[in-house]
């Protein structure tokens, strides 16, 4: 560690955007896609838990809400490392945890036993998402919001590709073997890139990120800001999850069978990817606030489109809408924290917000799954989702007022 200490070195302004940034970009999607495969494998093999250890649907969401626990206080607590350490160090230990837990769970007889290890592979995942938003965006300043989107869709590309892998392997394997080939895979892929990575720490000191403890919003201090930030993301992620945790179980339980959940899945995700470096693009010409909101109101509106159509051909229709619709909330809430709040300290804070939104996917998988079991359907789940979306929205349009509409405003950038 105080070798790596060491061997860190800054870089300035001159050097952002440049072909070792976006090296550096590649490198970090790569090492995401791979490296958040915790928080998906587990909504795929949900059915053949439920079945090995003989539980109902509201105790088996437990296991993705485990890994909502320890991606959220991963993004926190890395956050924080890297702001003084950097990114390697956490990314060689993320890549051992995981893999070290997905071995782990081919010997495990309880199912408390899964609960536990998803909490650690929901931290090593959080290390390929908060704290590696935080560690790009001082590495771009002209494409920042490209690059942050990029980087916050790898997850997604995940989500995408790890689910369809999966439920091909489960055609002719359990669910440990499936376990065994995705922890060979991680150590083949992720050890090597861990090694190749630089330890850089960016010390930007263009005007724009200049900022003092005595610039504050006008009638919206930093504290009030980072509060309101953190409801908006436990709200519209306590949404997001109806769709992303149980549209494979849905799809189950409608009769499609589980090829057809992972492929609404993956169309689902796919399609966030997409949507993930259109709003990206989109916070780089209008703003972090106006995107988050605009992000925010098509989520509601697709979430309220899964309510009158249950046929296949329209959950993949309306799953692909989803995913055009809310790929950009996340890193939006990335970019306001970089712009308005002090540089700093953005590890941890953007580690604090995505902590929020994971608590809120943990709860929204939880209470989903509670709603079906108390009603045997998803639509009180979709409407409960409709309900926390709006709550979100109303929490965004205040910022946005704040920001954007009150006169002699002060900025950080």
């Amino acid at each position: 560690m105080v070798d790596s200490i060491k061997n860190r070195h800054t870089i300035t302004s001159i050097e952002q955007d440049s072909l070792k940034s976006w090296l550096r970009l590649i490198l970090l999607f790569t090492i995401g896609v791979v490296g958040t495969v915790g928080m998906w494998s587990v909504v795929v093999v949900m059915p053949a838990i439920e079945t090995e250890f003989n539980i109902d649907r509201g105790k088996a969401s437990l296991l993705y809400a485990t890994t909502m626990v320890g991606f959220g206080l991963g993004n926190f607590l890395i956050g924080k490392v890297i702001d003084r350490f950097g990114l390697k160090i956490p990314i060689i230990f993320a890549t051992f945890i995981l893999v070290s837990s997905y071995l782990t769970a081919i010997i495990s007889t309880e199912f408390w036993h899964l609960l536990i290890l998803q909490i650690f592979m929901g931290t090593a995942a959080a290390t390929f998402f908060g704290p590696a938003m935080a560690d790009i965006g001082n590495f771009f300043e002209k494409r920042r919001g490209l690059a942050v989107a990029i980087i916050a869709s790898a997850n997604y590309v995940a989500g995408a590709f790890w689910p369809l892998l999966i439920s091909s392997f489960l055609e002719s394997n359990n669910w440990k073997d499936v376990y065994f080939i995705i922890a060979i895979i991680c150590a083949t892929i992720m050890f090597p890139i861990a090694y190749f990575l630089k330890n850089n720490i960016a010390n930007n000191i263009s005007g724009n990120d200049i900022a003092t403890k005595n610039t504050s919003l006008n009638n919206l201090s930093p504290s009030t800001l980072q509060i309101l930030l953190i409801l908006a993301g436990i709200g519209c992620c306590l949404a997001m999850a109806m769709p992303q945790v149980h549209i494979v179980a849905l799809c189950v339980e409608r009769g499609f069978g589980l090829g057809i959940g992972a492929q609404v899945l993956s169309v689902m995700l796919f399609s966030g990817m997409i949507s993930r470096i259109g709003f990206g693009y989109l916070s780089d010409k209008i703003g972090p606030v106006y995107t988050l909101f605009i992000g925010s109101f098509l989520q509601m509106l697709s979430l309220v489109f899964f309510l009158p159509f249950d046929s296949q051909l329209s959950l993949y229709i309306v799953s692909l809408m989803f995913g055009l619709s809310q790929g950009g909330i996340v890193p939006a809430y990335a970019m306001i924290i970089r712009k308005y709040l002090p540089i700093e300290e953005i590890g941890e804070r953007v580690g604090l917000v995505i902590m929020a939104t994971i608590v809120g996917m943990g709860l929204g998988g939880w209470m989903s799954g509670e709603i079906f079991d108390l009603t045997q359907s998803y639509k009180l789940a979709f409407v409960n989702g409709i309900f926390w979306n709006f709550t979100n929205l109303l929490i965004v349009t205040f910022i946005m007022w704040k920001i954007y509409f009150q006169k002699d405003k002060f900025q950080y950038s």
